[in-house]
């Protein structure tokens, strides 16, 4: 493109409206409007100036902000469909997740599952829009911030007489510039903390430019924070899962590649009473019946040592005991792992006696881990019992047939195999609690229920967190540019002496009242006139 050389000798890129250098207005359909457009100094932007290669289509249309604009409105509403249904993180662990959602939810729970958004916020497509705002972001910031940057920092003091008339506060005084009005005016900008350049007696008194790169301030920080969020899909970089120890359980810390154990010592719940805590929590007390003072877990953090192969029961080193509660976590090489839930009294191990159901003889015992059943129970003198299905969770399907709805044991049921001497092909019972069926007709035998052994089960949170210093930072700069572009406005005056008169002119980024009123402040005394409000070509206030 053809660079436009100004008649002050200023070489300005293709596509400039007003000279970066006096002002001077370059293209003949801005000459004829009442007001000058201030907003980007009058500089060229790529976006408005080149559109023939692929490159700058594509630049085009991330510089406009209604693109951004509205990339910000679908993520926002992508993001809210997120939050209908559960995430799958947050499912059961049961079956698939397609199979869960069709489930619980029907038609919707599968559209839902197909379209992605049961894993939406790490799903492909939402890091596009994501890491398409970003991009926004930065080439709206470019495309605007580095010609007014170019123009701000090559503006001359003398400027062209066309481009002072058509700002929107002007002025002229008939009065002929003198030694002495020109000081008192020049002494009364720097009480004003204005910064004063001259130039063949012309002035240019300017202050708080660096407001003018507060929006672009925001945007550094909104990519900043856009990368913190992002980098929390990179693995290792964002952990936060919940993990369930049950007491006496020693379980491999998630995402701590097998290096860390932790051991539940015990569970301890402390609760209110009347006796002693009545005064302040007597309505409580009596509306709920029970309100918790303190969840903890006593765990034993361990560390592996030395490799193990598989299938080997790996050596630990203990490494510390502490008490996890609400607030308090245990923190070690960069985890945190919190104190959120707790269960009372689950089921752990269940124990059934074989009987002779009509005499009641019993011929022995077996007991049943819920969490990791044996296949089949030796009992003495030929006797033993197969475990031929197992359902944790159990509930009748649609079809009728036994299922589970998790696996955890929150209603076990047992298919059952009895083999006796006298009934070497065995005996079939289906046994769930308070509920004993005999598929094949009558049984001689039954596995009748004797006792039950649970235990409390703490939740805990596994969290790490590499990203949230750098999603601080992109928020701290963020507010740093909304205070820089909120408080302070970048204000300009310029004086001229043209044909014995002084030409005054000024300009603001925002807040017209303010300059208004500090002008006053500054020409008091000068003996020149105050630059006024102009109309502009429909018979408004600029």
């Amino acid at each position: 493109m053809n660079e436009v050389k100004c008649e002050c000798g200023h070489v300005n890129p293709h596509g400039t409206v007003l000279c970066e250098s006096c002002g001077n207005i370059l293209e003949e359909k801005e000459r004829q409007k009442q007001l000058v457009d201030m907003r980007y100094e009058g500089s060229a932007r790529r976006s408005q100036t080149y559109n023939k290669t692929i490159v700058d289509k594509i630049w085009n249309f991330f510089s406009s902000v209604k693109v951004g604009v509205w990339l910000i409105v679908v993520t926002l509403v992508a993001s809210a469909l997120g939050t209908i249904l559960p995430q799958e993180m947050y499912i059961p662990p049961v079956g698939t997740a397609a199979e869960y959602y069709e489930d619980q939810y029907g038609w919707f729970g599968k559209l839902y599952y197909d379209l992605g958004f049961h894993n939406l916020y790490s799903s492909w497509w939402y890091l596009i829009l994501i890491a398409s705002i970003g991009i926004s972001l930065v080439i709206c910031s470019l495309d605007r911030v580095v010609p007014l940057y170019r123009a701000l920092n090559k503006q001359r003091v003398t400027r062209h007489e066309g481009f002072l008339k058509r700002q929107r506060l002007f002025g002229v005084s008939d009065t002929p510039p003198s030694s002495d009005s020109l000081q008192k005016l020049k002494d009364n900008l720097k009480k004003k903390r204005y910064s004063i350049r001259e130039e063949n007696g012309n002035i240019l008194a300017e202050k708080n430019r660096f407001s003018r790169w507060g929006p672009y301030v925001n945007h550094v920080g909104l990519i900043i924070f856009l990368i913190g969020g992002m980098l929390r899909f990179v693995p290792g970089m964002y952990i936060d899962q919940v993990v369930w120890i049950r007491e006496g359980e020693t379980k491999v810390i998630p995402e701590t590649e097998g290096e860390y154990y932790l051991h539940n010592d015990q569970f301890i719940l402390e609760l209110y009473d009347k006796e002693n805590d009545g005064e302040v929590f007597g309505e409580a007390l009596d509306r709920n019946g029970m309100v918790v003072k303190n969840y903890q877990s006593n765990v034993t953090l361990y560390k592996k040592d030395g490799d193990t192969v598989p299938g080997e029961e790996p050596e630990l080193d203990k490494v510390k005991d502490f008490q996890i509660r609400v607030n308090e976590p245990l923190k070690f090489e960069g985890f945190a792992l919190y104190q959120v839930d707790y269960k009372l009294n689950e089921l752990n191990k269940m124990t059934f006696t074989l009987q002779e159901k009509e005499t009641g003889k019993e011929f022995g015992e077996i007991q049943i881990d819920l969490f990791d059943p044996k296949k089949s129970y030796e009992l003495a003198n030929g006797y033993s019992v197969d475990v031929m299905s197992y359902f944790p969770d159990f509930e009748f399907n649609s079809d009728g047939e036994p299922a589970t709805k998790s696996r955890i044991p929150n209603n076990p049921a047992f298919i059952f195999k009895m083999i006796t001497p006298d009934n070497p092909e065995g005996e079939i019972s289906f046994v769930a609690i308070q509920e004993t069926i005999e598929p094949m007709g009558d049984n001689e035998y039954k596995m009748a229920f004797k006792a039950a052994e649970t235990k409390n089960v703490a939740g805990l949170t596994v969290r790490k967190d590499l990203t949230l210093w750098i999603i601080s930072l992109g928020g701290l700069i963020f507010m740093i540019g909304v205070v820089q572009g909120a408080y302070w406005n970048h204000r300009r005056l310029w004086v001229r002496a043209v044909d014995g008169k002084v030409w005054t002119a000024g300009h603001t980024n925002k807040n017209w009242h303010g300059l208004k009123r500090e002008l006053d402040d500054i020409f008091a005394g000068t003996g020149l006139d105050v630059p006024k409000e102009q109309l502009t070509d429909d018979g408004k206030k600029g």
